[in-house]
Parts: C-alpha cells; structure tokens; sequence
C-alpha cells in the first residue's frame, strides 16, 4: 500500500449517561482517533464531563505517587465488554481511596526521608571524625571562646610549621601538630588569652586555615565514636521496622490500589474523549476519524454495547480537512524499521503517496552498491541476526543492507576486499566512468520517479495549478528531460539543436512566468525575485543529479581503500599481514559502512523526500484502554 488507508469521519450521537460506555467500546475497538469538530454555541453549548475530569485528573495524580513509591506494576487492561462502565461516582469513591492510601503512605515517606537524613548526617560526622582521632581531649573544649583560653584548631603547610611554632612561642602560645596529609599539618594553637591582633597576624601570616569543629563533637573522639556506633544502630533499626511498616501497608492496601489502576484504566478512554464531547441537556455528540474498513466493525461493536441507543453519522474527509486527517498505515513486520527512518523526516500527510516501500527498496539498493562486498556484507547480515532484544525492531533493515552488500559483492567480485572471486559483472575499477555513467542515469531515474509522486501528490490534494506550472510540478519535470536531452546532445554533438534549445527553454519560461504571477511587489524586486528562482530552480537540477555520482565513487572508495590495506599487510610478515587485514575490514565495516548509511540517507532524504514529501501529517493515535496511542507502524 502506498497511500494512508482511507478515512472517514465518524461522528456519534448518544445518550450523556452512554458517553463513558461508548469510550471504552471506542477504546477497546482501537481504532478512533477522536477529532475536535467545530461546533456551533447555541446547537451543543455544554461540554460534558468536567467533574468527571476533576475527578480523574486528582485520582490519578494520587495514583502515580502511590505506584512511584511503592513500585506496584498494575496489569494492562484487557478490552472485556463485560467491563463495569466507570461514572463519577465511581471515580469519586476511588479518589477518596486513593486520597487515603497515600495519606499512609506519604507518613511512611516522611518518616523514611527523615531516617535517610539523619543516617547521612551520622555517616559524614563519623568521616568527619577521622580527622580528630589522634586528639586524646574533649573536643568540646576546642569550640567557641573560653574564659582564660585561646584555642584554634587549623592547617598550615608542613614546611611552615617550625617557623609559625617559633613566632607562636614569642606570643606565649604552644603549636600541636595532630595530622599530616599530603604536605599539610593539622595543628592546635593554644595560649592564654589575650594576644589579639597579634596572633591574627601572626596566623595570617602563616597561611593558617581555621577549621570549625561540628557542634556534635563534645567529647573525646573514642567516646564519640561509640554514640555515633550506637546512633548509627539505632538509624538502621528503625529503618528496618519503616521497611516492616511498608511491606504490611503495601500487603493491605495492594489490591485496593490495583483496583484503583484498573478503575483509572477503564476511565482514561472517557477522559480524552471529554475535550471534544459536545452535548446539550441528556444529548451528547463526539466525533472522530476511523479507518474506511473498520467503521462497520465499530458500528457493530457500539451497537452490541449500547443497542439502539446510539446513532452513527458517517463522511468523507472535505477538501479543507485534509491536513487534519491523521494518516494511518499497515505494514508487515520487516517493513516497520524502515517506516521508522521515514517517520523521524516526518509523517506523509493524508493523501500523499507514502514513500515508506520506495525509501526501503532505493536504501538497500544503493546501499550495496556503494559497499559492495560479499564478506563484509554477510558480517552485516550476521550481526543483524545477533543484534540484542532491545534491537531487533531494526534486525530486518540490517540483515537487508547486509544481503544487498552480499549480492552487489558477488557482482563485483569482491570478498573482504580482495578479488579473489570472478565478478559476475566487472569490478568497479575496471570501468569507473562506466560506474559514474551508470550512477548518473540512477539519479536521473530517481528524480524523475520522485517528480512524478509529487505530481501525483499535488494533483490528489487539488492544487492543479502547482501540479502543472510550478519548478515541482510537470513544468519542472519537462524543464529536467529537456535539460537531460539538450545535455546529452551537448556531449555527443559539441552542441544543442533547436528541439533542445525549446525543450529547456519553453518550460522555464513558464516556471519563470508562473513565479512573476506568484509575486505582487515592485517591478524590480519582481525581476530579482524571479531571476534568483529561476537560477536555483536549474541549479537544483543540475546539482541534485550530480549528487548521484557519489552512488560510484563510495563503489570505487571502497576498491581504493582495499587495495591499500592489502598493499600495507604485503609489506608485513605473516602474523602483520592478517592483523592489517583483519584490522582494516573492520575499520571499513564501521567507519566506511557508516559513512555510506549517513550518505544513503542524505541522498533519501533531500534528492528524494524534499521534492515530493511534506512530512507535516497528523499520526494516526487511536484511543486503547491503556490510555495511549498505538505506535504508528502498527496503527490498523
């Protein structure tokens, strides 16, 4: 399929009281993506669901605290239409639950900040305690000013430490050195008080750093050692029972919070429909977007669950509506990570064609011929095959690259980057221009099959005159063959016939009058305006096809940088010689091979996507009973 699946715009009419029920019916089908229609004030004035909204919004918001800190993992809901529909009062009384629940548990959470607080607070007193070890006196003592003595506690550089003893002693002061560590004396400077600015010089001096004891050292260090021992016990112990507490809370509470999740599940389906319910009196109207061949399925689902109690309008998407549609699409597995590079340039807008199947063909096609090599090309399919769990999503784009690397390998000969294989069409530096020809004519191909989507693609979103006149449009496709023809007889004649000269210039001169209709400024600007697009407009071409030659010259890079590797492991005896073997195919596989994705992509995306893609539609995110959208590569 090479277009989104065909939509239709679905818009319901039911009963207020039917809303929540019909969400989770919308929800489990999986296949509604609701749609905010314009609806006029005085025909649907009231929006339906507000204190249900309240409701859900706080219940949740309790939820997610209560599951973030007791790391419950509720189960997915599982569509049942048996399921009890959730009403206000439902989602009332689990607020109120919920409300409760993690009341206890936030005690519990403030009670356990607290324990971890303090058991930080003992463990870096008792690092801070190291440092006075070797003090035998109450350190108590060393803290704040006494009556007749004058005490600090500090460190110098141990080179200075006699000098500052010496002056010290003048001061009728004693100096004590407790510490060395890395050149640096811990010391005490004790003296009767009194000598004041003295001692502040002296001190300075010195370079003499103060250090301020914590207030919880007021005893001697071993002493001190056993409260914060005994302290440290005490933390520990009443973390465990915190731990006991939980455990029980959690045991009691458990299946009332799952419950809760459940509830919460079943109502998150009615929760986004409510920006878009429109409603008067018990009357209720919501619209939406449903892919063409699921609509009678749906239909039948709302009848099953709600009887006659509903009603189903449904239409085509207007013209105007297009870029709202959301594009849906369905693609087998191996398909999906190539899906995933296209959606990361953006999503196809309604309408357009998809170039998801183009992008995977032209990707492993000139993948393999610009890395060509049947060795290292089944080294990149083996390692698809091996790639971890977390990345198997993109096993299919590898293990394809690689296979194509393997067959363009086969033609070139080249295994490992020796030719020690007969080609089964040449090597590419038997004939580089012929490889440079051959990718010219590639580039020429794809430009010209990318010119035509986006004349389809204009064409399908009603801009006719774009599709017609414009550089993109048949215009500009009949300005390229012209300039591929007036080109060719340049090179095969040394000039350009007058069919030539009129299949260029006809063309271009509508361009150019399409461009000076386009613009309603000033003659002048007119005139630059329309000379620097209509320069950039054959620039583009010109530049865009010649881009394609990188196609050959990565074929003939690859060739070149084998030759060199085997040419250095020649030169080595036989263990050097298979290192630099072993050792440059693994620099070509990594470092060349990478260049020559980044390079396929840049060809992919600005010769190819930049000319017929938009890339600004609107994913398809139907509603699902886990409140989320579906990943678009699986959408139905």
């Amino acid at each position: 399929m090479f277009t989104p699946l065909s939509m239709r715009h679905v818009t319901l009419y039911l009963m207020r009281e039917e809303a929540s029920a019909a969400a989770m019916t919308l929800a489990e089908q999986g296949v509604f993506a609701p749609h905010q229609e314009a609806v006029a004030d005085d025909a649907l004035p009231e929006q339906p669901g507000t204190r249900f909204s309240g409701l859900y919004v706080s219940a949740a918001r309790r939820l997610d605290k209560i599951l973030a800190y007791t790391r419950l993992q509720p189960e997915s809901p599982v569509a049942d239409d048996a399921q009890e529909v959730v009403t206000g009062e439902t989602l009332a009384r689990v607020n109120d639950k919920l409300g409760a629940i993690w009341h206890v548990f936030s005690r519990c959470e403030e009670n356990e900040r607290g324990l971890l607080e303090e058991q930080h607070q003992v463990s870096q007193l008792r690092q801070a305690l190291t440092e006075y070890e070797a003090l035998d006196v109450d350190l108590g003592l060393l803290q704040g000013k006494l009556q007749f003595l004058d005490v600090h506690v500090g460190t110098v550089a141990g080179g200075d430490v006699p000098r500052l003893r010496e002056s010290l002693g003048l001061l009728g002061y004693s100096l004590s050195v407790f510490k060395e560590t890395d050149g640096t004396s811990h010391v005490v400077v004790a003296g009767l008080a009194g000598a004041g600015e003295a001692l502040a010089r002296v001190l300075k001096a010195a370079a003499f750093h103060p250090v301020t004891l914590p207030r919880e050292f007021q005893d001697r260090p071993s002493r001190l050692r056993e409260q914060l021992q005994s302290r440290w016990r005490r933390v520990a112990d009443a973390l465990q029972a915190h731990e006991r507490t939980v455990r029980e809370n959690m045991v009691e509470h458990r299946e009332t919070i799952l419950a809760a999740a459940a509830t919460l599940a079943r109502a998150a389906p009615y929760q986004q429909l409510i920006d878009t319910l429109h409603g008067r009196g018990g009357l209720v109207q919501v619209g939406g977007w449903v892919p063409e061949d699921r609509v009678e399925a749906l239909r039948r689902a709302l009848a099953h669950r709600l009887g006659g109690r509903v009603a189903m309008t449904v239409r085509a998407p207007r013209a105007e509506e297009h870029k709202a549609v959301p594009s849906a699409f369905r693609y087998p597995s191996w398909l999906r990570p190539f899906a995933a590079l296209v959606r990361s340039y953006g999503i196809p807008r309604y309408g357009e064609v998809d170039p998801t199947w183009l992008f995977a063909v032209t990707f492993v096609a000139m993948f393999g011929m610009m890395f060509g090599d049947a060795g290292q090309g089944a080294v990149i399919c083996a390692a698809g095959l091996l790639l971890p769990r977390s990345w198997r999503g993109f096993r299919p784009f590898v293990v394809a690259a690689g296979l194509s690397s393997t067959v363009f390998g086969l033609f070139y000969g080249s295994v490992f980057g020796a030719e020690i294989i007969n080609p089964l069409w040449l090597s590419p530096m038997k004939d580089p221009l012929y490889m440079l020809e051959l990718a010219l004519y590639w580039g020429i191909g794809f430009i010209l099959l990318a010119s035509v989507i986006t004349i389809r693609n204009l064409v399908a979103a009603r801009r006719y005159a774009e599709a017609l006149l414009d550089a993109n449009g048949a215009m500009g496709m009949l300005f390229y063959v012209g300039l591929l023809y007036g080109g060719s007889q340049l090179v095969r004649h040394g000039g350009v016939n007058a069919v030539g000269l009129l299949a260029m210039i006809l063309p271009l001169a509508v361009i150019l009058w399409r461009i000076w209709q386009a613009n309603r400024t000033g003659t002048g600007e007119r005139i630059l305006i329309v000379a620097v697009e209509g320069f950039e407009t054959v620039m583009r071409y010109i530049a865009n096809t010649l881009s394609f030659l990188r196609v050959a010259a990565f074929s003939l890079n690859h060739v070149a940088l084998s030759i060199a590797i085997y040419m250095l492991a020649g030169m080595m005896d036989t263990a050097g010689h298979w290192g630099t073997v072993i050792i440059g195919n693994v620099f070509m596989l990594v470092l060349e091979g990478g260049i020559v994705a980044i390079q396929v992509l840049r060809l992919e995306y600005y010769e190819g996507f930049s000319r017929f893609f938009s890339g600004d539609g609107q994913a398809f995110r139907p509603l699902t009973m886990v409140g989320r959208a579906l990943p678009e590569a699986e959408s139905p």
